[in-house]
């Protein structure tokens, strides 16, 4: 699988299309005007700098090599004026300038008229050398490698915004994956501390209950027995819906959790009364069976209820229950997350408390209705 940033590729590109081009222009140049061999090599020594530091700006760390390759490219082009009459040796100046000048924090406009005032000033100079013909003189070595300069640096001021939004839309990209990651993480740790956070409590419960009828006046072994086989039943029912969830099998069963809910407020003396005004849709019923049983949780351990009412619909589930605390509503983090993963399905989570009476209520959209409509 391909990693490599886009930026890279785009810049891996140009660099496999243009330094051969760069290569072969200056060896041209080099061999169209260089009358001797060290003229030769200082001819070629700017275009070996113009390539190194292109090749560092495609590699996207040019400042490390913009000070050399700017003094030698900047040396090169009065000697070819002055001494080897070579008009086409700006193009080395002005390239490693426009590698290097979009890249500076600050002074890019003032650097960018430096270095076109430094082309002019420099192709000038040819009229101490050359006075016949001033007008084309002017135009070989000042009007062309002033005109080329500036285009050539303007145009790499909007490909530097280029590669800055492609940098952006990567890191945009990076940061979209990372918070893909975390939601997943909050999401398991949410469903782990459904599991285990619920067994543990209902273990509790039951193990006191047992405990009270084995150490009462009227001990029922019997009774306390069942209690416990209950509780075994129920470890290790938590463990196979751990690694169900590791596995990402897991899928509750709002039945079987109304059923559970009933029984373990039964066996708390709390009164409970089930209303189905509907059949639960099905893509609603694990979500609701999260909130039913994050629910019962809460009652459990936060209320002293006495009765407990739950209505359900074909896309919602309301649980009303008394004994609750007369404070504020208490912080419930299992509830916090499940609003949000409520609301993320497109549904709205309501918690109430009211003069001890504490109610949640979950709504989730009518999605097989609205799929009906659309047929």
């Amino acid at each position: 699988m391909d990693t490599e940033p886009a930026q890279g590729q785009l810049r891996r590109l140009n660099l496999t299309i243009f330094l051969p081009l760069l290569a072969v222009v200056g060896a041209i140049s080099v061999a169209d005007y260089a009358r001797s061999w060290w003229e030769a090599v200082v001819l070629g020594a700017g275009v070996v700098a113009t390539m190194v530091c292109f090749t560092r700006w495609a590699a996207g760390d040019v400042l490390r090599v913009a000070l050399p390759c700017l003094v030698v490219t900047a040396a090169v082009w009065p000697f070819a004026v002055l001494v080897v009459g070579s008009s086409a040796a700006f193009f080395g100046v002005s390239c490693v300038g426009s590698y290097v000048i979009p890249q500076l924090p600050r002074y890019r406009v003032a650097a960018a008229a430096a270095l076109a005032v430094y082309v002019g000033v420099v192709g000038a100079t040819r009229l101490l050398v050359s006075h016949e013909d001033v007008p084309g003189v002017l135009f070989q070595f000042v009007l062309v490698p002033v005109g080329v300069t500036v285009v050539v640096v303007g145009l790499m001021f909007p490909n530097k915004g280029f590669y800055d939004v492609v940098d952006e839309l990567e890191e945009a990209r990076d940061r979209e994956a990372e918070l893909a990651v975390i939601r997943e993480r909050v999401r398991f740790a949410g469903d782990l501390h459904d599991i285990q956070g619920h067994t543990l409590h209902v273990v509790k419960l039951k193990t006191a209950l047992a405990q009270k009828l084995v150490d009462g006046d009227t001990a029922d072994t019997e009774r306390a027995k069942q209690e416990l086989r209950e509780i075994h039943a129920l470890v290790s029912e938590t463990i196979a819906q751990t690694k169900e969830l590791a596995y990402a099998q897991r899928r509750l069963n709002l039945s079987a959790e109304l059923e559970n809910a009933r029984n373990l407020f039964e066996a708390a003396g709390i009164r409970v009364r089930v209303n189905r005004e509907a059949d639960v849709d099905q893509d609603a019923s694990e979500l609701l069976g999260q909130v039913l049983r994050e629910t019962t949780t809460n009652i459990l351990r936060h209320a002293q209820a006495t009765r407990v009412r739950i209505t359900l619909s074909a896309t919602s589930i309301t649980i009303v229950n008394d004994g609750a605390q007369r404070a504020p509503l208490p912080e419930l983090r299992g509830l916090a997350a499940l609003r949000q993963r409520v609301a993320g399905d497109g549904g709205e989570l309501t918690v109430e408390q009211d003069d001890g009476r504490f109610l949640t209520a979950a709504t989730l959209p009518h999605r097989r209705s609205e799929a009906q409509e659309n047929r």
